[in-house]
């Protein structure tokens, strides 16, 4: 969820916040046939040949939460979806539907000189389905998307795996829920790799997994095991902690579980805030509706300034739907103003999308490691090209490139032939993705470039060193070899310290219609 107060649930979880034989990675089946997304490899490998990622996605019914989802779906063939979970968070609940009434000391309802709350729900309008509505209108679209790539779920699929969270109340652990039951048997199954647990709402139903666990095993035999299993199973991918039930519970009980902060600025209702200036555009009405809003069905449902519509009937926080009002005509309509309204047909806020960007089959691996990052930013300070640290530029830096891809895979639901659309390049290097190397010693990476479409592809070598342990210079130098590949050639600092890193990527863009990047990280490791 973003907002109801989004600012303040989300903007306040901002603030914490060399060679031989490589891999193919992100590559769109070539001009193989009009039906390449139905060729087949196993339904759980994706096109890099790794297993799908298993995910468990909560989301509630904020705005920013169903645009999310939107493109989350475009992306859903990278993933092994597990399930698509309503949860409850801070500024939504549903309520028991039994008049029982809650209230938690400082949120939204008691902001702004409100005093609105013990009720029975907070901004949860009764039979709400946004996700199933998603899921409705992928369905529409399924047979043009798996034209243009391999391994999009079924429509019948999805729909089976949406399930209703812990949504009564905020915060609320006290008893099971379907959901929370998912995520406990998915924990304890002996399937071997990380559960991705992300949620753009609070963590109640995880919290709520995991303590019917620990009340399960705990002072029995099996308990050590089981708490080693689950510790090093799940990995948590939130966007703060919107009902305060990872510090009151899932940390106190649990610290080994691996808990990754994806707030981010850039996906969100601030982004006009972070983003770089040659990427606002992609934040404008006339982009928006050329490439996201304008084109077909799923389109259609994203949320943009002035549509007219409203999650909740009523809802004096969600003012998006109008237009050319200014603050002080909103604040005269009953609204809670807290982030200024913008052009009719502009960005809003994807806030919760940083929460799977970094499991994206890119080449960036930003799932490896929090502190490799992603296309959903790191856990860490990047330098902005001022030479400034900057909290958002180890986001903002990808936005324009996610956004390109975004608008692609739009046009993919509405384009029937492969050929008729754009596809991303694919990027290989020769060699081991992660080396030893040692003090002194010459490295030479070599890559190639290659695009699906036949439009012309180039690739850069750059050093990531905001990812890197080792923080001294490195001097590399590259250069173009024939067939579209590409060398680089440097020099292990002597002062690097054994088990320091150096991240090098070879970024491969395409000159079709978007502009298509991928990527292909190398990661060196000093030995002494």
């Amino acid at each position: 969820m973003a907002s109801p107060g989004a600012p303040l649930v989300k903007a306040a979880a901002s603030a914490l916040v060399a060679a031989v034989a490589g891999g193919l990675l992100a590559a769109s089946p070539a001009a193989a046939g009009e039906t390449a997304g139905a060729a087949g490899h196993s339904p759980g490998v994706r096109s890099d040949g790794q297993r799908k990622p298993r995910v468990i996605l909560m989301h509630d019914p904020e705005l920013d939460d169903q645009n999310t989802l939107i493109r989350y779906l475009l992306y859903s063939n990278q993933f092994e979806t597990e399930g698509l979970l309503y949860a409850s968070s801070g500024v939504h609940w549903a309520g028991d539907g039994k008049g029982t009434k809650w209230y938690v000391p400082g949120r939204e309802y008691t902001r702004f000189g409100l005093n609105l709350c013990p009720c029975e729900s907070w901004r949860w309008k009764p039979g709400e389905r946004f996700i199933h509505e998603a899921v409705d209108i992928y369905e529409k679209v399924y047979p043009n998307l798996r034209v243009h790539a391999q391994g999009y779920p079924r429509p019948q699929e999805l729909r089976s795996r949406i399930l209703n969270g812990n949504i009564e109340f905020d915060g609320d652990i006290s008893k099971d829920s379907p959901g929370s039951d998912l995520i406990k048997k998915a924990l304890l199954d002996d399937r071997p790799g990380p559960v991705y647990l992300l949620t753009g709402a609070g963590q109640s139903t995880i919290a709520r997994a995991l303590k019917s666990i620990k009340d399960q095993y705990e002072g029995t035999p099996q308990w050590p095991a089981i708490y080693r299993k689950v510790s090093r199973k799940a990995v948590i991918q939130s966007f703060g902690d919107q009902d305060d039930t990872y510090a009151d519970y899932i940390k106190p009980n649990w610290p080994d579980v691996e808990f990754r902060e994806m707030a981010t600025t850039i996906w969100g209702y601030g982004a006009r805030n972070a983003v770089l200036p040659e990427d606002a555009v992609y934040l404008s009405a006339e982009w928006t509706k050329a490439n996201v809003s304008g084109v077909g069905p799923l389109g259609a449902f994203y949320r943009v300034w002035g549509d007219g519509k409203q999650m909740v009937p009523g809802d004096i926080f969600d003012y998006f739907g109008h237009s050319g009002l200014t603050a002080e005509q909103l604040r005269a309509m009953g609204y809670i103003v807290w982030t200024p309204p913008q052009e009719k047909g502009s960005w809003i806020s994807e806030g919760d999308t940083s929460i799977f960007m970094n499991l994206i089959d890119n080449g960036l691996r930003g799932n490896v490691d929090a502190s490799y990052g992603g296309w959903g930013g790191r856990n860490g300070t990047d330098v902005d090209p001022s030479g400034q640290p900057s909290a958002d530029y180890a986001s903002s830096r990808w936005f324009g490139a996610a956004q390109r891809d975004f608008a692609a895979r739009l046009q993919w639901t509405v384009t029937p032939r492969y050929s008729a659309a754009n596809h991303q390049p694919a990027v290989q290097v020769s060699g081991q993705l992660d080396r030893s190397v040692r003090r002194g010693q010459t490295v030479t990476l070599t890559g190639r470039v290659t695009d699906p479409d036949r439009d012309r592809a180039t690739g850069r070598w750059w050093r990531y060193a905001d990812a890197d342990t080792y923080q001294g210079d490195l001097s590399i130098a590259q250069k173009a070899l024939g067939g579209n590949a590409v060398q680089v050639r440097f020099r292990v600092p002597s002062d690097a310290e054994p088990g320091q890193t150096i991240h090098l990527i070879l970024q491969g863009t395409e000159d079709g219609s978007q502009g298509l990047t991928a990527y292909q990280r190398v990661v060196l490791t000093v030995r002494g």
